[in-house]
């Protein structure tokens, strides 16, 4: 989305920050619009009547290296409100005179945060208690305030935890309010948007739904789409955005890699072209697939193989419907940032996704992205305003890859069937169970290790199945579910007992961070 001049906002300004979408995406949870640039490329010209208020997120590197952020500091003597965070709060400490040093204890984690002062920043933030619990992540902080500045927290470590500058309208915080972890962080951010910036609410799923309508008929203009359906929530989403923008000019193409669940693409075709009558081509390409993956152990050549066939097989489709031009696809917020940083900030790279770093450098297919800039949990509400089923809408995440991530080290046809049958009971125990919608991602995984077992009096060497169950409001970070015992004893008798080739049955309880959500 464009700097917007019909509708008021808040613009966030990206310094690299991992958590920067945290922030749009609390904005916009309060009913407010938000949009996030890079400080690389927003200038004072581009600050038009619209934005109410200002974000300046943190970021990896510190301010002693502000030159290489070629941050338009003209911005800052704007008469509007700017929030600081983490290394936002830094910049308008250093850059109003004050002083920014490497800390004597860093922070990370947990930390709590003593009220000194009164601001309209804290109103009902501490509640009646003197000190709340916050996320901190850093290692310099501002050691001298500039003139005019006011102490309204310090933690143990952090003298500057919340400041003011009433009169240019400056806050900032040491932490991060936007993260879960942060307790009331929310409160903040609303403190910031209706009690400092005086902005109306003006923003819903409906408005997102018709605004992303608009700026896809915009881009597609006259041209057909292909649109890369795999039945999950996403791509289903992104089907109906452009089934209602662009009618019967999308052609959806669903690919059978030969790496999905257990019967899913039955369900695919069946809901897709039977109940909602869009164009859908199916390809069997499973032969394709997994000669193409034959002997590779690397995740990383995983990825990149399966996108770059993906993207082979939507253009070979794509010559034979005339006039296409384009590729739609499921992209979210989680995967640009795990693979690079959409604002062109110095964000590190964890992985690469099949829709983002796994495509090839020349494509003959121009890129819809329309939820890019979105969490899981703004899909399956935006789903919602486009009249899809509860029963798409709330399926578990599912990786582009399949199960080639959930396989470590080669891949076989005796083991994807292995792992589908251990998957599909344990989605269904979990349903059958009331727990499915309680949480957010659960899968199996077939482990390239075999062990010793005994059934009966015959001994066995087979497979490790792990587990992977976790909680998440938004994919960020993740903790895993705590089971019944009970419930775990039933599973794994029910995957052991069910399927040649599994002997024993592992539960992932390993929260993100440190590890991801999938295994590679």
């Amino acid at each position: 989305m464009s700097l917007d001049q019909n509708i008021n906002k808040i613009l966030i300004i990206d310094f690299g920050s991992q958590f920067t979408q945290l922030i749009a995406r609390r904005v916009r949870e309060l009913g407010v619009f938000s949009e996030i640039v890079s400080h690389k490329k927003i200038k004072l010209k581009d600050i038009n009547r619209s934005i109410k208020g200002i974000v300046l997120s943190g970021g990896p590197l510190n301010v002693y290296q502000i030159n290489k952020y070629s941050f338009d500091k003209k911005i800052l003597q704007l008469d509007i409100p700017f929030l600081g965070i983490c290394f936002g709060h830094q910049i308008l400490s250093k850059l109003n005179g004050g002083r920014v040093k490497q800390s004597k204890h860093r922070e990370f984690g947990l930390v709590n945060v003593y009220k000194k002062n009164d601001s309209l920043l804290t109103i009902n933030f501490f509640g009646n208690k003197k000190n709340k619990k916050v996320w901190m992540s850093h290692a310099d902080q501002v050691s001298k305030l500039p003139k005019n500045f006011k102490v309204i927290a310090s933690s143990t470590n952090s003298k500057f935890a919340i400041v003011e500058n009433k009169i240019k309208k400056y806050y900032g915080v040491q932490f991060h309010p936007e993260v879960t972890h942060t307790e009331s962080g929310k409160k903040l951010i609303r403190n910031f948007i209706f009690l400092i910036c005086k902005i109306k609410k003006n923003w819903s799923s409906k408005d997102q739904r018709n605004q992303l309508i608009k700026d896809i008929r915009k881009q597609v203009g006259s041209n057909k789409v292909i649109c890369a359906l795999s039945g999950g929530v996403d791509s289903s989403v992104v089907a109906q955005l452009l089934n209602k923008a662009i009618g019967k000019k999308l052609y959806c193409i669903f690919v059978n890699t030969g790496l999905l669940r257990k019967n899913e693409e039955i369900q695919v075709v069946q809901t897709f072209k039977k109940r909602l009558k869009m164009n859908l081509i199916y390809v069997n390409a499973e032969k394709e697939f997994l000669n193409n993956l034959k002997n590779v152990y690397d995740p990383e050549k995983k990825r990149k193989i399966i996108g770059n066939l993906f993207i082979k097989i939507f253009e070979r489709y794509a010559k034979k419907i005339k006039n296409v031009k384009f590729l739609a696809q499921g992209t979210l917020y989680p995967d640009l940032i795990e693979s690079k940083s959409v604002t062109g900030s110095q964000t590190s790279k964890i992985k690469s996704h099949h829709n983002v770093g796994g495509l090839p450098k020349k494509m003959n297919l121009k890129l819809v992205e329309p939820l890019k800039f979105l969490f899981k949990d703004e899909v399956r509400k935006l789903g919602l305003e486009l009249n899809l089923s509860k029963e798409i809408i709330s399926r578990h995440p599912f990786p582009g890859p399949g199960l080639a991530i959930r396989m470590p080290g080669v891949i076989t046809n005796k083991k994807i069937k292995i792992l589908k049958e251990a998957d599909y009971y344990f989605v269904q125990a979990l349903k059958n169970n009331g727990l499915y919608n309680k949480i957010w991602q659960a899968y199996a995984a077939l482990l390239p290790v075999k062990t010793v077992g005994v059934m009966g009096d015959n001994r066995t060497y087979e497979y490790l199945c792990l587990l992977r169950a976790i909680t998440s409001e938004d994919g960020m970070t993740a903790d895993y579910y705590e089971f019944k015992k009970s419930f775990m004893q039933s599973i794994s008798n029910k995957i052991v007992n069910s399927i040649r080739g599994i002997n024993r049955v592992v539960y992932d309880v390993t929260s993100k961070p440190p590890s991801t959500i999938e295994l590679e």
